[in-house]
């Protein structure tokens, strides 16, 4: 098996809460210097930014999961992930028809500016973009595996926007591929305070909003190549394949 580094959770400019240095360009450099091989891109609600960062990142040979960072009805943060431009424009359509939609007039709550390979605006989104879906997160995560996706709850011991914090457990019925803690957390910690089966995997990103941010925080990965679907075996810990925190 290779090892490589992977930072699955960062926001672009296009998340009004990310600093307006997050743009593809940027954010694809920084990725670069910290040693990156695997990065996911993770905006809130939208996955249009994704696409870019795929294209640009492929130059510098570095992997691109593209996706969004999903907020359930339940207020719970999930990551979802997806191969193909077809199953991400689908899922971008159900993000879009499922979203709350909450005015963002003059970007009171932060701009959200879609953009191209020079920086250059080419469409500001005028609802919020991390309000809450209208659907669950079982309907959500049925839908991501509909499409064929990873879908990983993120950052689970979060006070606020986590499983736990929001649920107070794990739906029984729910699947997913793996789960996310925060940054700021362990692995022991986690386990400690919370009940999670052992089968779970469990990864840990930057969460970036800043580009100082960007791989400060990564999971390796032990796969035989970066390609989605050894991304998602090692998830499962499929034929050896399996991932490491870093403490």
């Amino acid at each position: 098996m290779n090892q490589y580094r992977a930072d699955l959770h960062i926001h672009t400019v296009l998340s009004p809460c990310a600093d307006l240095e997050m743009t593809p360009v940027n954010i694809v450099n920084r990725a670069k210097e910290k040693g990156l091989q695997i990065i996911g891109i993770t905006d809130h609600n939208s996955t249009k930014n994704s696409l870019l960062v795929r294209r640009l990142a492929q130059k510098v040979g570095i992997f691109v999961l593209t996706g969004a960072e999903i907020t359930t009805k339940e207020e719970v943060h999930c990551l979802a992930f997806f191969e193909f431009e077809d199953q991400l424009k689908r899922f971008q359509q159900f993000l879009g028809d499922k979203i709350i939609f909450i005015p963002n007039p003059d970007g009171h709550f932060g701009y959200q500016p879609v953009v191209d390979d020079n920086d250059n605006i080419v469409d500001l989104i005028l609802n919020y973009l991390p309000a809450a879906l209208k659907s669950s997160i079982n309907e959500i995560q049925q839908e991501v595996e509909k499409l064929n996706g990873i879908f990983i709850p993120a950052h689970i011991d979060r006070p606020s926007s986590g499983l736990f914090g929001q649920l107070g457990f794990i739906p029984p019925d729910l699947k997913f591929d793996a789960m996310g803690i925060s940054s700021y957390s362990s692995e022991k910690h986690v386990q400690k305070h919370y009940f999670i089966p052992k089968e779970i995997t469990l990864i840990r990103n930057s969460d970036a909003h800043y580009l100082n941010q960007i791989g400060e925080i990564y999971t390796v990965f032990n796969i035989e190549e970066i390609t989605f679907q050894e991304i998602k075996m090692a998830l499962n810990r499929m034929d050896d394949r399996f991932v490491q925190l870093v403490e």
